[in-house]
């Protein structure tokens, strides 16, 4: 029998519905989130004993979208579901940011949320049903979770917001942004802006926050009847001897450690420090003791270094709360790709290269609303050398995806459109060094390199990441925050846009004392690092170049009647190729009727676009055209023009005198000039070598007496 129980409210004008109990009995926590017709099914499960010889909370999050959710079968050899895709990536993360800090720190055990998207009804983005899920399931598990949370996108739609806009009005939308926290406090953003204000930007973060308590109410309503036990967790030892010890031999080394605004030679003091503690506290082979002494250790950093900003307003590398490191950013550092840039800011680096494409280059993204062609592709790289280390390469891992997304919705409103600019565009970043924001570091280099290309943005974009460190009622944001700061801050908000506005916000909030005061500083602030950035590369290189790299290739475009491209293709594709290999330029044509050409040598382009303006242009009367003889009869001769156009030279129209045999005047492959007498009813033109040879004559004519004049 089973004990089904479920709750349901109206949000953002659609029904939501959470339902436990029926599914999954099993798992610590099981729930079907239903919004619309869209249907998520969410289970957590975790080990029973927390897993030995680690430091870190090992949470999974699996999000996995099914094609029959959509009413479709997956693509491929094997016909089914296989690695996951970059979205699927993507909600993974969105899922991730906002539960991990909520975990209580002493719960180590191995812990799994996996979300499936079992219906989709092309309307409303699964992401927030998914949060929505997640948090439900494991605020019934009884696991120590703070939660509840609920998470909510904002669309801003004529000057107004949007709770949970479908996916048609995300399309009118100038803001896609989704928000996650508790009753308190919000906890995650991420979002992509139309160079939108940070009032409008903050305004929307606290809309969400405000429109999902009805949703943490809802959760908490179906806990009160459907919640699992709480998880008994082992009592905490007391460690107050061992942690008095470390602190008076460690604390004065550390201190000296961080007055070092070196970062490589700071890491080197710390770990000597490190070294001699756990040679003194810790026995060979003995792990437990040794992740033991490593987290009293990185608690000491943390309270040196916070207490140390919080009272001195300055920070580990010496600079203001509200300074940004030097800034260097140059262009067209490599000679044969099409853009390139090397952005540093401090010790973060990234080489950008822009690589200019066509249509046949464009990415098919295979998604449950259908298959879609994306133009635009940002590429990440965090090779291990960046940060002085030996590892593992090739593999592109949740945080590479991750941070390539975020510099994609950075820059993706400033590019041009895709009439305007029929290119498809792919930048990869390369961090070559990495000692704060990288994701950052790769809008600014990104900007620079598709100047570099000759792209026409609107305007360059910069980025700057911020932090906060928050002891009570105390605070202090950080401007161009350093890797330590990050791991050792209260916040990471990243924010990126162009002198009119931001385009793209992320925040991780791991704390849940963040206020609107707080965020509008932070915001403020992040307003002035990112126009000290933009001055920086303004000096490399402040708009698009006129001219495209020589190696890159130029494409024209034309639009032509859509009754026009089958004779532009041809049977089979004949006509389309001929044009290829014959011209060496490349023709693609969409449903619509836009033909693009494209070749590095621009002979080539204009010898297709003849060709091509040949088939689909109509003849007009009294017009003078090139043509070539492709066959004679016993009463004219027949003309090809106008690419595959054909019309009759009637015997009496060749010459003005009598013509007695046609081939007397034209053979078969002869090139002559013919103007358009008349086209009939059926299409059949009538054309004259003679009126050719009297309008020549008459403007010969005409001419000569000019000159005697």
């Amino acid at each position: 029998m089973f004990n089904k129980n479920k709750v349901e409210i109206t949000w953002g004008g659609r029904p939501l519905k959470i339902e436990t109990g029926q599914i999954a009995r099993q798992a610590a926590g099981a729930v079907m989130v239903t919004y619309g017709e869209t249907s998520v099914f969410t289970a957590v499960t975790a080990a029973k004993k927390a897993k030995a010889g680690i430091d870190f909370f090992p949470l999974t999050v699996n999000y996995q979208e099914k094609a029959y959710s959509a009413g479709k079968i997956p693509g491929g050899f094997f016909k089914r579901e296989g690695r996951p895709s970059e979205d699927e990536t993507l909600i993974c993360r969105l899922i991730d940011r906002p539960i991990r800090p909520l975990f209580v720190p002493s719960f180590k055990n191995e812990t799994q949320v996996a979300a499936t998207v079992m219906s989709h009804d092309m309307e409303n983005n699964p992401d927030i049903a998914a949060i929505v899920g997640t948090s439900a399931a494991l605020t019934l598990s009884g696991l120590p979770f703070m939660g509840p949370i609920a998470g909510a996108r904002v669309g801003y739609i004529d000057g107004e917001y949007v709770l949970n806009p479908t996916e048609e009005e995300l399309e009118n939308s100038d803001l896609d942004l989704v928000v996650a926290g508790t009753r308190d406090a919000v906890l995650m953003v991420e979002s992509e802006a139309n160079e939108l204000s940070e009032e409008i930007m903050l305004g929307a973060v606290m809309f969400g926050h405000e429109q999902m308590q009805v949703v943490i109410e809802a959760i908490i309503e179906l806990a009160e009847v459907a919640a699992n036990d709480p998880w008994e967790l082992p009592e905490e030892e007391d460690h107050s001897a061992l942690i008095a010890d470390i602190k008076a031999m460690a604390e004065a080394g550390l201190r000296d450690a961080y007055a070092e605004t070196d970062k490589q030679a700071r890491v080197g003091k710390i770990s000597e420090v490190k070294d001699a503690v756990k040679e003194k506290f810790v026995e060979e082979g003995d792990e437990a003791q040794e992740i033991l002494v490593g987290g009293i250790l990185k608690d000491l950093e943390k309270d040196i270094v916070r207490g140390d900003i919080i009272k001195t307003k300055k920070r580990i590398d010496g600079r203001d709360l509200d300074t940004v490191r030097q800034v260097i950013g140059e262009v067209n550092i490599l000679p044969r790709t099409h853009g390139s840039a090397l952005f540093t800011r401090g010790e973060t680096q990234s080489i950008c290269v822009a690589t200019l494409g066509t249509a046949d280059d464009e990415q098919f993204i295979d998604a449950l609303t259908g298959t879609t062609k994306r133009s635009f592709m940002l590429h990440y790289n965090f090779p291990p050398y960046s940060v002085g280390e030996v590892g593992r390469m090739g593999f592109t891992g949740r945080r590479e995806i991750g941070h390539g997304k975020l510099a994609w919705r950075a820059v993706n409103a400033v590019l041009p459109s895709k009439e305007d600019f029929p290119y498809t565009i792919r930048v990869v970043s390369e961090i070559t060094e990495s000692n704060g924001s990288s994701s950052m570091a790769t809008v600014c280099g990104t900007s620079l390199s598709l100047m570099d290309a000759g792209v026409p943005i609107k305007r360059p974009v910069s980025g700057i990441a911020m932090g906060l460190i928050k002891e009570g009622d105390d605070y202090a944001v950080l401007s161009d925050i350093l890797g330590d700061e990050d791991h050792l801050g209260d916040m990471d908000f990243k924010v990126a846009g162009t002198t009119e506005g931001i385009t793209s916000l992320q925040m991780d909030i791991k704390i849940t004392g963040i206020t609107k005061d707080i965020m509008s500083d932070a915001l403020e602030q992040a307003k002035g690092g990112r126009a000290t950035i933009l001055e920086a590369m303004n000096e490399a290189l402040d708009g698009a170049r006129e001219e495209m790299s020589d190696y890159a290739p130029r494409i024209e475009t034309i639009q032509v009647k859509k009754d026009k491209i089958r004779e532009i293709i041809g049977t089979g594709g004949k006509v389309i190729r001929e044009i290829c290999e014959v011209t060496g330029a490349k023709v693609d044509i969409d449903d619509d009727g836009v033909v693009n050409v494209s070749s590095p040598d621009a002979a080539a382009i204009k010898a297709a676009m003849d060709w091509i303006n040949g088939i689909v242009a109509e003849p007009e009367v009294g017009v003078t055209y090139e043509g070539k003889v492709v066959k004679t009869v016993d009463f004219g001769a027949f003309v090809n023009f106008l690419g595959s156009r054909d019309g009759l030279v009637h015997i009496s129209e060749m010459a003005n005198e009598r013509v007695k045999q046609v081939t007397d005047v034209v053979n078969e492959g002869d090139v002559v000039k013919v103007k358009v007498l008349g086209i009939d009813d059926r299409g059949k033109v009538r054309l004259s070598m003679k009126a050719v040879i009297n309008d020549e004559a008459k403007e010969k004519e005409a001419a000569e007496e000019g000159a005697d004049e």
